[in-house]
């Protein structure tokens, strides 16, 4: 519910407040206000953007079709690798975030354009410049251009990189390791024949760049090769003379891991090797006939013999043949004596190997003990030539070291070397999927993509004349901007009815006019601590704003609520109240004011319920005189009694001192103001001037509202009748 305030400020309608759809300033949400200037702009925008499209379909009209060609490429990250050499690149150079984004700005650069044009010849063709709609630089003649100076050459080839790169587009394929290649010109068949030709460039292009970023690391090898050869036979030389100077003969070397080279074995010391192993089995053969030696002196010198044991046991085999013939026979018996015999024959047999075996035994001894000797001898002298080879083969050792690093050096520059000479080689990670095809239709103009951007261009045209047209506009065309711009609350809002007849619409209480004044009359309500003001002042900034109707309709509706109503025509310069509720206007304000008593004559009644009018009366010299001395005070006073309240229809302020002078009579004031006509700051100054009869405003009514600009009204919110929810009462 709206608050009361003391007469002395006005009304504190807070209209923003009591409608939940506006913000806290009172001001309705920033679409809303969007939606209204729209609405209220509504055939300037039409005509701008109507124009726009119209400028849109003439431009499609008449500019010169072209045709766009597209060839599709697949850029992968991994190349193939034919020779199974690692390249110069690293192993995740083609996974890399940037891969695609380098590959993508080399298809676009300018080396790439200037093989396309050398390949097809292109700043010698007139056909190219022909399909640009562009005059070649020379001169053409029998059907071929003339020989072109160097230096003409070179303008016609930068000439004609700039068209290509202004006519070529790099599309990738999102999601993909495809891209597009598209070339746009006037001819169809140009247009195909450079886009296959861009791409096979780019692919050959890359392979080239592969070879030559090898070059210069193979300039630096080659020259350090030669180096490293030069220390390698010089150290290899050195390790050899060192090697013959002090008797180093290899037998066997062996390379480690690391790549060193290791001697396994030297002549001294396979020498060394066999003789002490010679010496060792020497040994052996002496200690063995020593000890045979010793047994020779016994009984059983003969055992260890094999031709003794032979002996000895054929012996023992006869003897147990003699003693079984014994059990059975006589010791003549024939057979027995030729055992004892062959027993016999037998141990002379033995006897005599046993003395030949002690001899040999002495013999073997003494060889096998020379032997000995002669071999550790030989020993001794080879345990130290290798004690002295050894020595020596520390400083060959260091000579053999230094060859191995430069071997080593070299063989890896020297592989190194020969893997660049081949990594380019390889499957190229680029291939052609769909070549270029001759367009059939053209790419450009598009005419719905040319209305489209005319549509847009035409918006945005049409927005900032609106804006610009919002700012030069300062009148209040919304009910939010009244306490905003000029800091008195929203009393109501009239629709604009001016093709309608103003009488009929009052007198009829359903119509939207006596809705809006009812709206008002209870607005007012709230003006003072008793309720609507005793006396009231309508007036406005200029004429024609509708307050001589504001004033009828809010005495119209107070009379119908069965208050005692006057309504004085103070504008004695143009009155017009007095044809509304069908008067003369011969006698009236004027006539009092200049001295005239019988008020009473004055006073006329209306065809209106309880509504009684004071005309004008003539128009005097000087209104201003009339309304300056204090009869006009007196009179209100002297109507304040006899009627329940007096609204007076007073002059506009603008030049004039009429309303000024009037307020001081009154209340306090109710100031009309017309929808998008004056100026805020021109009303802001007027009702200052107000002020200065030290009466309240008690607030502004807004006339001549359009159903574009109302925030609520007719055909807006309840859907029933005009009321403005912003205006009624709380």
């Amino acid at each position: 519910m709206a608050e009361m305030i003391p007469a002395t400020t006005g009304p504190a309608l807070d209209h923003g407040q009591a409608d939940s759809g506006r913000t806290e300033s009172g001001a309705p949400p920033i679409l809303v206000q969007y939606l209204r200037i729209v609405l209220r702009w509504k055939w300037v925008i039409l005509g701008i953007i109507a124009a726009a499209l119209i400028a849109g379909v003439v431009l499609t009209m008449l500019t010169t079709k072209e045709y766009t060609a597209r060839a599709r490429l697949e850029i992968r990250r991994e190349q193939a690798n034919v020779t199974n050499v690692q390249s110069l690149e690293g192993e995740d150079a083609g996974r890399s975030v940037e891969f695609y984004q380098t590959q993508y700005a080399l298809l676009a650069s300018r080396s790439l354009a200037e093989r396309v044009a050398d390949s097809l010849k292109l700043a010698s063709d007139p056909s190219f410049y022909a399909a640009h709609g562009m005059e070649p630089p020379f001169a053409v003649s029998n059907g071929r251009a003339r020989r072109l100076a160097e230096r003409e050459q070179r303008a016609a080839r930068r000439a004609v990189v700039r068209l290509l790169l202004a006519n070529v587009a790099v599309k990738p394929v999102r999601g993909s390791s495809l891209v597009d290649v598209a070339y746009t010109s006037q001819t169809p068949a140009q247009s195909a024949r450079i886009a296959n030709a861009w791409a096979n460039e780019f692919i050959v292009g890359s392979i080239d760049r592969r070879f030559e970023s090898t070059a210069d690391a193979r300039e630096y090898l080659e020259g350090r090769l030669a180096d490293l050869r030069t220390k390698l036979e010089e150290s290899e030389r050195a390790a050899v003379q060192y090697a013959n100077e002090n008797n180093i003969v290899q037998l066997e070397t062996q390379e480690g891991p690391d790549g060193k080279t290791r001697v396994q074995r030297t002549l001294a010391a396979a020498d060394l090797e066999s003789l002490n192993s010679a010496l060792a089995q020497a040994k052996a053969d002496r200690i063995a006939a020593e000890a045979r030696l010793r047994a020779a002196g016994g009984t059983t010198a003969a055992i260890n013999s094999a031709t003794v044991g032979a002996l000895r046991q054929r012996r023992a085999e006869a003897a147990a043949e003699y003693a079984r013939l014994m059990v059975q026979f006589e010791p003549g018996y024939p057979q027995a004596k030729a055992v004892q015999q062959q027993i016999g024959a037998l141990d002379r047999a033995i006897a005599s190997e046993e003395g030949r075996a002690s001899g040999t035994v002495g013999a073997d001894y003494r060889q096998a003990l020379a032997r000995e000797q002669q071999l550790s001898a030989q020993v001794s002298q080879l345990s130290q030539r290798v004690s002295d080879e050894r020595a020596a083969s520390i400083q060959y050792n260091i000579f053999q070291r230094d060859a191995d690093t430069n071997r080593q050096l070299y063989d890896a520059l020297l592989q190194r070397y020969k893997e660049i000479g081949v990594a380019g080689v390889g499957v190229s990670n680029v291939a052609i999927v769909d070549g270029a095809q001759v367009p059939n239709n053209p790419s450009a103009p598009s005419l719905p993509v040319n209305l489209a951007l005319a549509l847009l261009l035409g918006t945005l045209a049409a927005a900032a004349v609106v804006f610009a047209l919002e700012q030069i506009d300062e009148g209040i065309k919304d009910p939010s901007q009244v306490r905003r711009q000029l800091g008195v609350p929203l009393l109501g809002s009239v629709p604009d009815i001016v093709d309608q007849d103003v009488v009929d619409q009052l007198r009829d209480p359903k119509s939207a006019a006596s809705e809006a004044y009812f709206t008002i009359r209870s607005n007012l309500g709230f003006a003072t601590d008793h309720g609507f003001p005793r006396s009231l002042l309508v007036t406005s900034t200029r004429e024609a704003e509708g307050k001589s109707t504001a004033a009828m309709g809010i005495a119209t509706v107070l009379g119908r609520s069965g208050s005692r109503v006057l309504l004085i025509d103070a504008d004695m310069r143009s009155p017009s109240l007095h044809s509304w509720v069908g008067r003369t206007n011969e006698e009236g304000l004027s006539n009092y004011l200049a001295g005239g008593n019988n008020i009473d004559t004055l006073v006329q009644e209306s065809p209106y319920r309880n509504l009684w009018t004071l005309p004008a009366g003539p128009i005097p010299p000087s209104a201003a005189e009339l309304l300056a001395s204090n009869r006009i005070v007196d009179l209100i006073r002297r109507m304040e009694e006899r009627f329940d309240h007096v609204i007076i229809d007073a002059p506009p302020l603008l030049g004039l001192a009429d309303a000024t002078l009037l307020a001081r009579a009154v209340e306090g004031s109710a100031y009309v103001v017309e929808s998008g006509t004056v100026a805020a700051r021109g009303v802001r100054a007027s009702m200052d001037r107000l002020r200065s009869a030290r009466r309240p405003i008690f607030g502004a009514i807004l006339s001549r509202l359009s159903a574009a600009n109302a925030s609520y009204g007719y055909g807006y919110g309840y859907g029933y009748g005009y009321g403005g929810q912003d205006n009624a009462p709380a």
